[in-house]
């Protein structure tokens, strides 16, 4: 009994240090077998313990950095062990980038570009009534106050770049009325607010307007509105039934907070 449990002691020790040069450390020897003794085991005593001062990396561990072309004594001079002609003793032998086909013209180039990105082009976010109305309900947005593209970004309602777009997806969980200022809306989401008696308003923001909506604090002096300058834009802004801020019958209404200068001012101080 005692022999095993010297022999399970041993084993633990030489995993627990099997990734170290152990040194004067020996493993078990076997001595001899019969059948009246069985197997009998022998530890050698070390020669000195494990310490800081001879712990040390396993031979072959750790291999010496190849430095060629350091003259014929080395045994890597002159072609640096490259051999004298070939493809592989050529400069920019590497791995090819990615796409190559050996040669052949690859299919990046078979087949010719489509479309094109305008730059010109807005990202508007889509932004349904379903979740306006959780944010609603959940205290994150105020009925009782027009909700502008400020409020939405305040709120954290939706991350946007140039403007939000007003969807009707979940229209029927929207049961109170508001005020609300996008850049964009559909004619299911404009029915919707209108029915409850709400109202949708559909203002023009520039880069400079928009970051001057959403981050008064960033001027020293408060930019004015710009107006839509394509007729493209001022058509679209311009129809009642797309609830443009320019149209008539809406203008001379409601005046977007982005255009009430004297309110801005106030709500900056």
């Amino acid at each position: 009994m005692a022999t095993l449990r010297i022999t399970r002691a041993v084993n633990l020790l030489h995993r627990q240090f099997s990734g170290f040069n152990l040194g004067p450390i020996q493993r078990m020897s076997h001595l001899h077998t019969t059948r009246a003794i069985g197997t009998v085991f022998r530890i050698d005593r070390p020669a000195q313990f494990v310490s800081l001062n001879n712990l040390r990396d396993n031979k072959g561990s750790r291999k010496t950095k190849k430095r060629v072309g350091r003259g014929h004594g080395s045994g890597h001079g002159k072609t640096c062990g490259r051999g004298q002609k070939g493809q592989k003793s050529r400069s920019g032998n590497s791995k090819p980038g990615p796409g190559f086909e050996g040669g052949q013209t690859p299919l990046m180039r078979v087949f010719p570009k489509r479309g094109f990105k305008n730059a010109h082009a807005r990202d508007l976010q889509p932004l349904n009534l379903d979740k306006i109305q959780h944010w609603i309900n959940t205290g994150r947005l105020d009925a009782s106050k027009p909700i502008t593209l400020k409020s939405i970004y305040d709120a954290n309602l939706v991350k946007f770049k140039d403007g939000v777009s007003l969807l009707g997806r979940g229209s029927g969980y929207l049961q109170v009325p508001i005020t609300i200022e996008v850049t964009r809306a559909s004619k299911e989401a404009i029915k919707r607010v209108e029915e409850l008696g709400g109202r949708v308003v559909c203002v023009y923001h520039n880069k400079l307007a928009l970051r001057a909506l959403l981050k008064p604090e960033k001027f020293a002096i408060l930019p004015k509105s710009a107006m839509p300058m394509t007729a493209k834009m001022r058509r679209m802004y311009e129809d009642k039934e797309r609830r443009g801020f320019l149209a008539e019958g809406i203008k001379e209404e409601y005046v977007p907070v982005s255009f009430n200068f004297e309110r801005r001012v106030n709500e900056a101080v």
